[in-house]
């Protein structure tokens, strides 16, 4: 039985086109961008010319791009570096991604004081939020990996402009809407270029030029000594190149998926009942939470694997973790729907063939679990 994979949430395949772009840096310019010599200096005009491209793309400034291995390093980086010290205050909505609670989890241990924005049944946070709210640090993301939601970051980062940092985590936006840095108006973003087709083990920190942070690796001066280490070239290329394609084919991409989507909810919908978590619409389309009353999520999960259907019950960090899924429970989903709930998450690559086969394949095991 052929796999078809509707998990592009967790990861998604190298194109083509980012492969040969790459291709040259892994076998005939594979110079360190840190040499002085003509290798080295072809590897670091290759390095430089891919962040400016990134930094087109998202509204930012080249010296604003920093590289590093994902949107957990970035984020990571990113709340470590801007907390300040203890007992400073952080603000982080109830349904961030694991890699930015957790750290934010690890400040509170080291005595930074921690508040958890609620967020509602729609799993958004209300755009007033942080408008009477105290503190040096503030954590709201872009679009949340589990259920599509955009959360209004404008307002909230407008809201505690001048008296406070404010950190966007976008690893499920960027690529997939547009994503203006400047318009934002945060402090700094995050984005991982597998999430958008372009090559595992890189991402990115976009950090508003003249803010000051705490570096977590020392050991080099690359990067302003933020970021040491040395740059990964090829993979820096290919995520310069997946993100323009992105961006270039965003409109096309996008009623894709929302086709792509639509299809697969209906004949869902007509055979077997269910409960969708979060936006039908205005979302992020490539995301969609279900749950199936009556099933268990991790019954539904092994037994689809068996039907050659590729899901999740929530991302991928946490994908081994047999507990409902934090972010539904903050959203306050009943505990069936709560027990029940898979995320399917779609890309352009798909066919419509495809996702109704998907689609019949999960009403067949639904109905078969639920007798």
């Amino acid at each position: 039985m052929d796999l078809i994979y509707l998990d592009h949430g967790a990861t998604t395949l190298l194109l083509p086109e980012v492969w040969e772009a790459m291709r040259p840096f892994h076998f005939q310019r594979s110079g360190n961008p840190a040499s002085s010599h003509h290798a080295g200096r072809s590897a670091r005009r290759a390095l430089e010319d891919a962040r400016e491209r990134i930094a087109q793309r998202l509204d930012a400034q080249p010296d604003e791009v920093l590289f590093t291995s994902g949107a957990t390093e970035a984020n990571n980086l990113a709340i470590f570096g801007l907390a300040g010290q203890p007992p400073n205050r952080i603000v982080a909505s109830s349904i961030e991604h694991p890699c930015v609670s957790e750290p934010v989890r690890q400040c509170a241990a080291a005595g930074f004081e921690v508040q958890w924005l609620p967020v509602t049944a729609d799993g958004l946070v209300p755009a007033d939020a942080l408008r009477n709210v105290a503190c040096g640090l503030a954590c709201v993301m872009l679009a949340n990996h589990e259920t599509g939601a955009v959360q209004p970051v404008t307002e909230l980062a407008a809201s505690v402009a001048g008296r406070a940092a404010f950190h966007c985590d976008a690893a499920a936006a960027v690529g997939k809407l547009p994503v203006s840095f400047r318009r934002l108006g945060v402090t700094a973003l995050t984005l991982s270029a597998h999430k958008f087709h372009g090559p595992k083990g890189i991402g990115a920190l976009v950090l508003r030029r003249g803010v000051r942070l705490q570096p977590r690796l020392f050991g080099g001066h690359q990067q302003y000594g933020l970021r040491p280490g040395t740059e990964p070239v090829p993979l820096a290329v290919g995520m310069a190149t997946a993100l323009e394609l992105a961006c270039a084919q965003l409109a096309e991409r996008h009623e894709k998926v929302v086709s792509l989507r639509n299809h697969f909810l209906e004949i869902v919908r007509r055979a077997a009942p269910i409960v969708v978590n979060g936006p039908e619409d205005g979302g992020v389309p490539h995301t969609l939470n279900v749950s199936f009353p009556g099933c268990r999520a991790d019954m539904l999960l092994m037994t689809l694997d068996l039907a050659g259907v590729a899901c999740a019950t929530g991302s991928a960090c946490s994908s081994g973790s047999l507990l409902p899924s934090p972010v539904l429970k903050a959203m306050g989903v009943a505990d069936d729907a709560l027990r029940s709930a898979l995320r399917f998450t779609f890309s352009f690559v798909l066919t419509q063939a495809e996702v109704a086969e998907a689609a019949r394949r999960v009403v067949d095991v639904v109905t078969k679990l639920r007798r």
